[in-house]
C-alpha cells in the first residue's frame, strides 16, 4: 500500500490542477472567450498527448514518465510565479495540461503492477477517491488560495505540492522496469483497441464521464432555473462529487470481494448515470439533488471497475498505453458531455439537454451487456 499512496497523492496533484485552477480562473481573466481557450489548453494538451506518454511508460518504464511529468508540472507553474505575465499564463497552463498528459497514465499504469490481481478494484477505487478529492477541493482550496495571494501563490502551491509528491514517489514507489514485448504492428493495435476487453469499459469510463462533466457544469443551471440559490446549487455539486469519492473504494472492494462483477457494476453505473440526468430534467429542487446523487454514484461505480477490468485484460506490457487510450476516452466524454448537453440545451430546452445525454449512459449500459 505505502508504494501506492504516492500515486493516489498524484492523482489528486492532477486534479486539483486542473480543477482548483479553473474554477478560480474566472475571477482573473477578464474576457469569457480568453477564459474558454485557457481552460481548454490543458485539456488540450491531455486529450492529445495520454495516449502518447503511455507508451512511454511502456517503453522506458512507468516510475521514469511518473516522476519526469511530476517535475514537469513544477516547472511549468513555476513559470507563471517566476514571471506572471499573460503569456506565460498560457504557457505554464499548457505546461501543465501536457505534464498531466504523463504522470496521470503512468500513475494508473504503476497503481496496476504494484497490486495484487486480486486487489486492483480496491487500489483504483483509492486512487479514484483521491483524484475525487481533489476534484472536490480543488475549487474550494483554489478559491481560497486566490483570496490570499492570487494567482502566483496559487501556481506556486502547485509547484510545491506537484514537487513534494515526486520526492515522495522517489521514496516510496519501486522500480518498475519496462517488460520484454513484441513488436506491435498497425493491426495489433487495431485489434487490441476494438477487442471488448478494451472498448467495453473505456466506453463506460467515457459515458460515465461525460455525465459527471455535465454534471457539474449544468446542475447549477438547472438549480437556479428551480429557485435555488448559488450556495445550494454549489452544495449539489458538492454532493455529486462527494458522492463519486465514497462510493469508488466500496465498488472497489465489492468487486475484490466477489460481491459485484465488473459486467453489473458498469451497468449499473451506467443505468444510474442516465437515470440521474434524466431525472435532472423534471423541475423542482429535490430533483437537482437526486440528480447529483444519482450522477455521482454512477461514475463512483464505473471509474474503478473500468480500470480494473483494464489492468486485468491489458498485456502487462502494454498497461501504459493501454490506461493512456482509456484515459483519452475519459477526456473525450470531459469535453463530449458538456458540449452535447449544450447544444440541445440551447436548441430546445434545458430539459431537452438532459434527456439527449442521458441516452448516452443507456447506451453504453447496452453496449456492456454486449457479450463479446
Amino acid at each position: 500500500m505505502s508504494g501506492r499512496l504516492p500515486l493516489y497523492a498524484a492523482g489528486f496533484t492532477s486534479a486539483f490542477g486542473a480543477h482548483g485552477i479553473a474554477a478560480s480562473l474566472g475571477g482573473e481573466i477578464g474576457s469569457l472567450v480568453a477564459l474558454g481557450a485557457l481552460l481548454a489548453v490543458y485539456d488540450l494538451a491531455e486529450v492529445v498527448l495520454k495516449p502518447a506518454f503511455g507508451a512511454l511508460a511502456d517503453r522506458v518504464g512507468a516510475r521514469a514518465v511518473l516522476l519526469g511529468g511530476l517535475v514537469a508540472f513544477a516547472a511549468a507553474s513555476l513559470l507563471y510565479v517566476a514571471a506572471d505575465a499573460p503569456a506565460t499564463l498560457w504557457a505554464a497552463r499548457l505546461g501543465q495540461g501536457a505534464a498531466a498528459a504523463a504522470f496521470s497514465p503512468a500513475a494508473s499504469a504503476l497503481v496496476a503492477r504494484l497490486a495484487p490481481a486480486t486487489g486492483r478494484g480496491r487500489a483504483f477505487g483509492g486512487y479514484g477517491l483521491w483524484k475525487s478529492l481533489g476534484w472536490t477541493l480543488g475549487p474550494l482550496l483554489g478559491g481560497v488560495i486566490i483570496h490570499f495571494g492570487g494567482l502566483r501563490l496559487l501556481f506556486g502551491v502547485l509547484a510545491a505540492l506537484a514537487a513534494v509528491v515526486a520526492v515522495w514517489a522517489v521514496l516510496a514507489v519501486p522500480a518498475t522496469p519496462p517488460l520484454p514485448r513484441r513488436r506491435q504492428t498497425l493491426a495489433d493495435l487495431a485489434r487490441r483497441l476494438s477487442a471488448p476487453a478494451f472498448w467495453q469499459p473505456t466506453a463506460a469510463l467515457a459515458a460515465a464521464t461525460a455525465a459527471l462533466a455535465a454534471g457539474v457544469g449544468f446542475l447549477p443551471v438547472a438549480g437556479r432555473a428551480a429557485g435555488l440559490g448559488p450556495i445550494v446549487t454549489g452544495a449539489a455539486v458538492s454532493v455529486l462529487a462527494l458522492t463519486t469519492a465514497v462510493v469508488q473504494p466500496l465498488a472497489g472492494r465489492a468487486l475484490d470481494a466477489g460481491r459485484l462483477s465488473t459486467r453489473t457494476g458498469l451497468t449499473a453505473g451506467l443505468l444510474a448515470a442516465a437515470a440521474g440526468l434524466a431525472v435532472a430534467a423534471a423541475p423542482g429542487p429535490g430533483a437537482v439533488v437526486a440528480a447529483a446523487v444519482l450522477v455521482g454514484a454512477g461514475a463512483g461505480l464505473v471509474t474503478p471497475l473500468g480500470f480494473a477490468a483494464l489492468a486485468a485484460s491489458a498485456p502487462p506490457e502494454r498497461l501504459g498505453a493501454t490506461m493512456g487510450s482509456a484515459e483519452l476516452g475519459r477526456e473525450l466524454g470531459d469535453a463530449g458531455g458538456p458540449l452535447l448537453l449544450g447544444a440541445v440545451a440551447a436548441a430546445a430546452g434545458l430539459p431537452w439537454g438532459w434527456a439527449a445525454l442521458a441516452v448516452v449512459p443507456a447506451l453504453a449500459a447496452v453496449a456492456v451487456r454486449t457479450r463479446p
